[in-house]
This record gives structure tokens, C-alpha cells and sequence, in this order.
């Protein structure tokens, strides 16, 4: 037994193993691969459960330097989905058998955007007898806030920290009273605390970024008790700040397989909660999506965004799938899906089992 199988058969890991984990080469990594497959296996089984994504609006109060949305970028041309086309889309989610959404935005907190939300979410509950689950992912707000959401029918929320260390979160983002680490760790708090299953997630291979930051990344999601993660590669947009350091990053291969890598350990890791397969990982790889949910992730997202919005709603460059419609993104999961082994868990909601545990349900 070598030194990766004797880290890799410890009860815990340290962030010196995950450090040495991370950083292993193609044929060690096989072995960290293996075991998260058997993981997966073991304590999740092989179906993947559906989150039909609805991108609300590309309107952000923020503006984080990686983003393409940012409140900065003034290319994009900015909108917000009519009540009508949300409905639709989540219509369609629910005629399909998807059982969940998500609910995704810019950051905003004004009253007018908080409100719609609210009366969102009671139309959907209404629509479907509370049988479609709905995920929000639309940043930090008031405690007010997300338990109006909660009561109003939302479920999940997921709320990226993006880098758990801030000191390297500080120079991802502007300097001012938009972009506090320490209120990002307070929002995420304030959702425990409301009852929703919480999610959050970290980009990989950011400028800056080291190998032990993403050991430090899956021990803040650890010793935070995440009920669920969506991480991926990140990829640089032209109209961002952070675009002038795109010589000085992993090449894009290398950070799709430290996504994997992190992928896989995080399950190995956290053996029950839920993992996306996030579409980031698509961008680089063709098979990227098919080769996470090989590795551990058990939730993937189909796009059911109106394809005439989803030019204005790139976070990144080379986004895939922005001209297939929900039919079309659907079969194309369907076959990628069958392409890794799983089955889709149709009509089920596929709740976080580590949330499940830690409310003692």
C-alpha cells in the first residue's frame, strides 16, 4: 500500500493530505477516482436528480471582479424574465417530472425584487401542489428576507462563498460595503438558522489561488456541515478585472482536473450530501459534466431559460448550450446522463440526505 491509499483509508483527512491528494498526478488520481466512485455508490446510489434552472435576471447590485454580470459590465443588456415566462419554465419542470428548480439571479436586495420573489414562489407552490421543490440562488439578504422566501415555498438555497479564505476573497472583490467576507459567512449562517438546506461552492483556479486555499476550500465546507456544493473551473470573462491575469493561470485542462479532483474528494469527504455537476465543467470538456457525476456528483441542472436571455446571462465565456431549448437540453442530459452509468431520479425531489440526518428526519 502506498502513501495515496494510506491517506486516502484515513477516517479524516488533514489539510496536509488534501494538499498532497490535490496535487497528484494523473495515475495517483485514478486511485482518489476509484474511491469516490465507491462512495457515491455506497452511500448516495446512481441516480442523479434534476434541477431545472431558471436565470430570473442578469440585474446585480455587485460587482465581483470575475463575473461577467457585474454591476460594471455595462455590454450586457439587462433584463428580468416577465412572471409569465418563470411559470412557464417552471411549468415545464413540473410536467416533465423534474420535481425541483432553481430560482437564480444577479444580487439584489430592493424591496420590489425581494417581493417578486415572494410572489414567485407562492405561484409555483400554487401551480403545483407543492409537489416542485424550488432551490434559490440570489446572494446574501436579511434574515427577514429568507425566511419570507422560506415560508413562501423555497426549500434549498445555494450561496457561493467562492474562496473560503479572505484574504484572497478580498482581492476577488472591490473594496467597499457590497463585498464583506465575514457577511457572506453571516448570510450563509442566517439560512441554517431559517431551516433551508444550504448549499454554497468555490471556484478553482482563480489568479492568486493555491493548492492549500482549496484545502482550506473543502475544510470550511466540512467543519460548515454543507448540505450541498456546486464548484467548478474558473473561467475568464473579457469584460471583468480579473481578465488581465489570464496569462498567468493553470491552463484550462489543469483546473478542470483539479475540479475533479475536488469533486471527488468532497464526496469522499462529505459522503451524503448533494454535488452538481455544474456546467463549468462542460465548458472545458465536452464530457465534462458526465465525468463529475462519475466521480461523485449526484445533480445536474438543465437549462430552462428562455435561449433569447441566456447571451446576457454569461457569469464566464464559452458557456455551452445557449441555443438548445429546454427539450433539447433535456434529451442531451438525458443521453450524457446514461453515458455515466446513473439514471435520473424523475419525480423526485432528491433532498440533501446529510440535511435529512441533521434535522433527524
Amino acid at each position: 500500500m502506498d502513501e495515496i491509499d494510506d491517506i486516502l483509508n484515513k477516517e479524516s483527512f488533514s489539510k496536509e493530505d488534501l494538499v498532497r491528494l490535490l496535487s497528484t498526478n494523473e495515475e495517483e488520481s485514478r486511485k482518489i477516482y476509484e474511491k469516490s466512485k465507491a462512495v457515491k455508490a455506497e452511500q448516495i446510489g446512481r441516480k442523479v436528480y434534476f434541477r431545472g434552472l431558471i436565470e430570473y435576471s442578469n440585474y446585480c447590485s455587485k460587482n465581483c471582479l470575475y463575473c461577467g454580470i457585474r454591476a460594471g459590465n455595462s455590454r450586457y443588456i439587462r433584463y428580468q424574465m416577465p412572471d409569465e415566462e418563470v411559470l412557464e419554465a417552471a411549468k415545464y419542470a413540473y410536467d416533465n417530472k423534474f420535481a425541483s428548480i432553481v430560482i437564480q439571479s444577479g444580487e439584489r436586495n430592493d424591496r420590489k425584487f425581494i417581493d417578486s420573489i415572494e410572489k414567485l414562489l407562492k405561484e409555483i407552490h400554487r401551480m403545483s401542489d407543492g409537489k416542485l421543490h424550488v432551490t434559490l440562488s440570489l446572494g446574501e439578504q436579511t434574515e427577514k428576507t429568507y425566511q419570507r422566501w422560506f415560508t413562501a415555498g423555497a426549500h434549498r438555497y445555494l450561496l457561493r462563498i467562492e474562496v473560503s479564505n479572505p484574504v484572497l476573497y478580498s482581492k476577488l472583490h472591490p473594496n467597499d460595503k457590497h463585498h464583506d467576507y465575514y457577511e457572506r459567512l453571516e448570510a450563509l449562517r442566517r439560512l441554517r438558522k431559517v431551516g433551508y438546506q444550504v448549499g454554497t461552492g468555490v471556484m478553482i483556479g482563480l489568479p492568486f489561488q493555491t493548492i492549500p486555499d482549496l484545502a482550506d476550500d473543502l475544510i470550511f465546507f466540512r467543519d460548515f456541515d454543507i448540505d450541498m456544493a456546486g464548484m467548478g473551473p474558473y473561467i475568464e470573462h473579457q469584460d471583468t478585472p480579473l481578465y488581465q491575469f489570464r496569462n498567468e493561470l493553470l491552463p484550462l485542462h489543469d483546473r478542470f482536473l483539479l475540479s475533479l479532483k475536488m469533486v471527488a474528494l468532497l464526496r469522499i469527504m462529505m459522503k451524503d450530501i448533494n454535488i452538481a455537476a455544474t456546467t463549468a465543467m462542460q465548458t472545458i470538456d465536452p464530457q465534462g459534466r458526465e465525468k463529475a457525476l462519475l466521480v461523485g456528483a449526484n445533480v445536474i441542472m438543465p437549462n430552462l431559460t428562455p435561449v433569447k436571455y441566456r447571451q446576457n446571462y454569461l457569469l464566464y465565456e464559452n458557456k455551452p448550450c445557449l441555443d438548445e431549448n429546454a427539450e433539447e437540453c433535456n434529451s442531451c442530459l438525458e443521453a450524457r446522463i446514461a453515458m455515466a452509468g446513473d439514471e435520473i431520479g424523475y419525480g423526485e425531489w432528491g433532498d440533501s440526505r446529510h440535511y435529512k440526518k441533521r434535522m433527524g428526519s
